[in-house]
């Protein structure tokens, strides 16, 4: 997945993230940040959120 493509991901999850600050993150530091993200997501589904 792209550096691109990563910070398209992460402000479709988290609506209040700016893809100008997040390109300022290395590559690994937004995959592991979209995975944290994700896990929360899944969490407040299987919770009924």
């Amino acid at each position: 997945m792209s550096k691109r493509e990563l910070i398209d991901y992460i402000c479709d999850i988290n609506k209040s993230a700016k893809p100008e600050f997040l390109a300022g993150f290395p590559e690994e530091d937004l995959k592991a940040y979209l995975d944290h993200l994700m896990e929360l997501d899944l969490e407040e589904l299987l919770v009924g959120g």
